[in-house]
């Protein structure tokens, strides 16, 4: 039988792999002697325990964890080879215990019925491809090649490029995008141009809000909360451009929350007010200003409700607004921004939001915004660009904030140092007593003392509303004549 021929030798560790290179800028340790291939079968008993760091499977060395004790795993380290007709084994040429040369003969060996160690696994010889089979290989590639580089050129022009990959076709740059009239990117291309950022610097500190041209000589219409307490020289209007101009305080009325701001500028580009009474629950609006001091912030929503009774502002300076209810995002800065429709006109001036109950401070839109409706506004505006005072109606009676049944109800006793029904004011023309319960106003039930007093101020003094009023079991409608109430 053939003897193998002698391998190299066996230094220890060797045919391990070695361990991965360190990344770059690790620190490197000290070179140790490479783990082998495989460990000791004990190290790869599957178990339930955590790996110690190091342990487990090495990326490029092929080493694995948790698949049981390995079939011909290497014996201990440093254990000599026991394998007869290896070298280093007792009787083979210059082994030690042979006794000859180098290279002598071995000589006969007495049988013995003893078993034989274990002999190594030996390795398969590579089977050689012959010619016959390297041939048609060989021209089987070169054929497959021309194939390729043939489908290629065809595919490909010249240049290598494709051609057409079917891909949506992109227009080139430069091109302008045409946009439906109606759109939101058409809307805010109109409308920012007039709107308005407002610094404002104040004994309490500094603060922003947002505005919009109202005509084109430089007037500006903003909140009132926006510019309360701002001293001359104060207040800066920035415009779209960037341009900032000062701006001094015409007029303003914490009752309906406004204010117009002029700066000494002609030729701006006003936006149009347009009727707040035409829009309806649903209608699409568009908010722009400059929440947190981020100018010409443009978002999107509906009309989520009219006529919403909403008091905003400090006790002793509060605003009462029949407002308009919108799911468009609004955030503090956005305060004096219009809120437009679909035509770009100005159907409300953005003025609340509304938070969460148990939060000391604003967290910003949950959905819930409010803006003035465009109809009071273009009232209020002429008022103080006119005159630089804003009045508003009344019916001249004092409700029980206590109250809590059906309706609203009239102080029972007059509160001291006042009357609960004005002495020939419209109320005591119309027949209102103390004690009256005031059901609904045009028809519209009240269930709070806001709503029946943002449902008056949504009017002008000079206009007549029909109150149904309850005295005692009796029930009657009342016509009442709205007188203007008290000027800032």
């Amino acid at each position: 039988m053939p003897v193998p021929a002698p391998a190299e030798p066996v230094d220890p560790g060797a045919g391990a792999v070695p361990p991965p290179a360190a990344q770059a800028g690790s620190p490197v340790a000290p070179s140790a002697a490479p783990a082998p291939l495989f460990a000791a079968p004990s190290a790869y008993r599957r178990t339930d325990v955590a790996i110690a760091p190091g342990a487990g499977s090495v990326p490029g060395t092929g080493q694995v964890r948790g698949y049981g004790d390995h079939p011909g795993v290497a014996a201990a380290p440093g254990a000599a080879p026991a394998v007869p007709g290896h070298p280093g084994v007792p009787g083979y040429p210059g082994a030690p215990g042979h006794g000859g040369p180098p290279g002598a003969p071995l000589p006969d060996a007495p049988l013995s019925d003893a078993p034989l160690p274990d002999a190594p696994r030996r390795r398969r010889r590579r089977r050689a491809l012959s010619v016959a089979w390297v041939a048609p290989l060989v021209a089987l590639s070169l054929a497959a090649g021309f194939a390729g580089g043939l489908l290629g050129a065809r595919a490909l022009p010249g240049d290598g490029r494709r051609v057409d990959a079917g891909l949506p076709v992109v227009l080139e740059p430069g091109v302008p995008v045409d946009r439906e009239p109606g759109s939101i990117a058409a809307i805010a291309a109109g409308v920012l141009p007039s709107v308005v950022s407002i610094e404002v610097t104040t004994a309490d500190g500094s603060g922003s809000g947002s505005g919009f041209v109202l005509r084109q000589d430089g007037y500006v219409l903003t909140n009132n909360h926006v510019v309360a307490g701002a001293s001359d020289g104060a207040l800066v209007v920035q415009f779209s451009d960037g341009t900032e101009m000062a701006g001094t305080v015409v007029g303003a009325t914490g009752d309906y929350d406004l204010a117009v701001v002029k700066v000494e500028a002609t030729g701006l580009t006003p936006l149009a007010l347009g009727d707040s009474d035409a829009i309806a629950v649903g209608d699409p609006v568009v908010a722009i200003g400059a929440p947190l001091g981020l100018v010409g912030t443009v978002t999107t929503g509906i009309v989520s409700a009219l006529n919403r009774p909403v008091v905003a502002g400090d006790p002793g300076d509060t605003a009462f607004i029949n407002a308009i209810q919108t799911d468009a995002a609004i955030n503090p800065g956005n305060s004096g921004g219009p809120l437009v429709n679909a035509r770009g006109e100005v159907v409300g001036i953005n003025s609340a939001i509304a938070q969460l109950p148990g939060r000391l401070t604003g967290v910003g839109s949950i959905g819930l915004g409010f803006a003035i409706p465009s109809n009071q506004a273009r009232r209020t505006a002429e008022q103080l660009i006119e005159t630089g005072r804003a009045t508003y109606p009344v019916i001249g009676v004092l409700l029980d904030p206590e109250y809590s049944g059906e309706g609203v109800r009239v102080f029972e006793q007059d509160p001291p140092d006042t009357r609960a029904v004005t002495p020939d004011g419209p109320a005591d023309v119309a027949g209102i007593r103390r004690g009256d319960v005031i059901l609904a106003i045009d028809g519209r039930p009240v269930t709070a003392s806001e709503e029946l007093i943002v449902s008056i101020r949504a009017r002008t003094p000079g206009d007549t509303v029909v109150l149904r009023v309850r005295t005692g079991d009796d029930e009657r409608d009342v016509r009442v004549r709205l007188v203007e109430g008290p000027s800032d």
